[in-house]
């Protein structure tokens, strides 16, 4: 291989493999995650949940259909680097933009190609988040375990607030005419409900599906004050997803803590974990989390089960919930808490992403439950 094509990935256990670089030039650390899904490469690096984690793509084959720019869920590339077995370097899409690797490299991305992404997976599997580093400058074995090692977690650390808007605004946008028409849309002659949705690092088709189901939706920064938000008069409250530890998040816990009662609340991923928090049960970093677009969950009022899109690698423990939540979702892979309602307030959450993107879109339909508790 060439010199300036080498790439290095280590992990704080000791492992160094070495492969092609495929991105940005540089070094970058992170949580190394795997991802399941076997499209939506582009949705993926653009989440602002992927904050502070280094992506591997499980299936085998990545870019084969470019970069479409109107894909993107955020204004911004999130991922702190990203993980290949192969990369298609020639697209076949009439969309493309451009080529992933030029995406890559353009956005300030890491990369590396030519490694063994089963055997990287087994190793996250068995020894659970691993902190790593991708350098496409160091060579050096030991300097680069040591680089993993110091790498610093997400444990502990508010990314919500590194990722989230600086300034409130209105989000208008709802879908194209080429996307589903998945929730039903409110009458246009009806007044539509205010929804002020927490920016966490929301996915802009979170924003698109609140906005088609019928919201009026202002997006704020994730430490407004819960004065500042009543002040707007919304008829319902929305907490995003994002990254990092839920527990750590404690400027948001504070201020929603404070309209608990007072308005609707629903709450995606991290919005989940923080309402947990608030609402008295316990959050908790998994092993390895849960990322991708194809997990089981089953809805224990309707028994029905719902393939999700997922991202998380904190949850809510199931253990001793509190008396006034009820348990709604569970996953069929691990019984992990997938959902909770308040028994006696308007408010539940998911841990799952309805809004899909990438992903199935089966459940969808939540978004719409949020406007009937808001308006009914």
């Amino acid at each position: 291989m060439s010199t300036t094509k080498r790439a290095w990935l280590a992990l704080e256990t000791g492992i160094v493999v070495e492969g092609r670089s495929v991105g940005a030039e540089g070094e970058r650390y992170g949580d190394l995650v795997f991802n399941t899904a076997m499209t939506g490469y582009h949705e993926i690096l653009t989440d602002p949940s992927y904050t502070g984690q280094v992506v591997l793509m499980t299936y085998p084959l990545i870019g084969n259909y470019g970069v479409a720019e109107e894909d993107a869920e955020s204004t911004g590339a999130w991922a702190e680097g990203f993980v290949v077995k192969e990369m298609c370097q020639v697209p076949s899409s009439h969309r493309a933009d451009s080529t992933l690797p030029e995406w890559l490299r353009k956005r300030g991305i890491v990369s590396i190609e030519g490694v063994d992404t089963r055997f990287l997976t087994r190793q996250v599997r068995e020894h659970g988040s691993l902190r790593c580093v991708i350098s496409t400058t160091d060579c050096d074995h030991a300097s680069l375990v040591a680089k993993a090692k110091g790498a610093p977690s997400t444990d502990g650390r508010d990314l919500a607030s590194v990722v989230s808007c600086t300034e409130p605004y209105r989000w208008t946008a709802g879908y194209d005419q080429s996307y589903p028409a998945l929730t039903p849309a409110q009458s246009a002659s009806k007044p539509r409900p205010r929804c002020v949705a927490y920016d966490f690092g929301a996915k802009h088709n979170i924003l698109r599906s609140l906005v088609h189901t019928g919201f009026d939706v202002t997006v704020v920064p994730a430490g407004m004050a819960a004065e500042d938000v009543l002040a707007m008069e919304p008829d319902g409250v929305f907490l995003s997803n994002g990254p990092g530890d839920p527990a750590a998040v404690t400027g948001a816990i504070d201020e929603v803590a404070n309209l608990v009662g007072k308005v609707p609340i629903f709450g995606i991923c991290l919005g989940h974990q923080i309402l947990s928090i608030i609402l008295g049960a316990e959050t908790y970093k998994m092993p390895f989390g849960h990322h991708g677009a194809n997990h089981p969950v089953r809805d224990l009022a309707t028994g029905k089960v719902e393939i999700t899109s997922q991202n998380h690698s904190f949850a809510v423990r199931s253990e001793d919930l509190p008396a006034h939540l009820e348990l709604t979702h569970v996953n069929l892979n691990d019984g992990t808490v997938e959902g909770m309602r308040h028994t006696s307030e308007k408010i539940f959450s998911i841990q799952y992403h309805p809004e899909a993107a990438p992903g199935p879109l089966d459940s969808t339909h939540l978004f719409s439950r949020f406007h009937r508790l808001v308006t009914g």
